[in-house]
């Protein structure tokens, strides 16, 4: 896959409230990177760089989001769908927002290492059909469809969580693939698969008079 061309973070704001400032922090943090200091357990096998997997399939990365914090996490993107712009009609977007596509990402996160990464958000990315990186979007308030939000804290050893992901794709884009690259040189891991359609709209019945 080619080098990302750029990096994008659409935020979702609810109406009168302001971004989740734990989470932001945790973003902005120094490019996270795989680190010799954090330590993998003896019976887990990281997977190498480069690889390329399906919907289902899991890869095991060491993270480190900060330095001196790290830990192994088993990744597994289980489905993508696309969404409306319109289950959005609940918060503030601005003009590029309102350009873009939601897709919604369903992932599951195990942390098999040593360190807790709770409040660290999910590491994964959306990339579109030009090879643009495009980080989740968080919420302040509970979004029904797909909570789109940090790992629980705690989040220690043996932890595990089923979650769903937000991602708004510029300028209209289409998801070509799910993405963990922490840093530059990493050579990125993907996930590829079949992104569902948004469902089907009810059609009200007509009252008869």
């Amino acid at each position: 896959m080619a080098v990302p061309a750029a990096l994008f973070a659409l935020a979702l704001v609810a109406a009168g409230c302001g971004s989740d400032p734990t989470q932001e922090e945790e973003a902005a943090a120094s490019a996270p990177s795989p680190s010799s200091t954090v330590v993998v357990p003896e019976s887990v096998e990281v997977s190498e760089q480069g690889t390329e997997l399906g919907f289902g399939e899991t890869a095991t990365v060491v993270h480190e989001p900060t330095q001196n914090r790290g830990s192994v996490l088993e990744l597994t993107v289980t489905a993508a769908r696309k969404a409306r712009l319109s289950d959005l009609s609940g918060y503030a977007l601005d003009d590029r927002a309102r350009a873009s596509t939601p897709y919604y990402v369903e992932v599951s996160v195990a942390n098999v290492g040593e360190d807790d990464l709770g409040r660290v958000p999910v590491p994964l990315w959306a990339v579109d059909g030009d090879d643009r990186l495009i980080q989740a979007s968080g919420f302040t308030a509970g979004f029904e469809p797909c909570p789109s939000g940090p790992l629980p804290e705690p989040f220690g050893p043996g932890d595990s969580i089923e979650t769903c992901l937000v991602y708004l794709l510029p300028d209209g884009g289409e998801l070509a693939a799910v993405s963990y690259r922490p840093a530059q040189e990493f050579a990125p891991i993907v996930w590829e698969g079949e992104v569902a359609g948004p469902p089907a709209r009810e059609r009200r019945k007509r009252r008869r008079g």
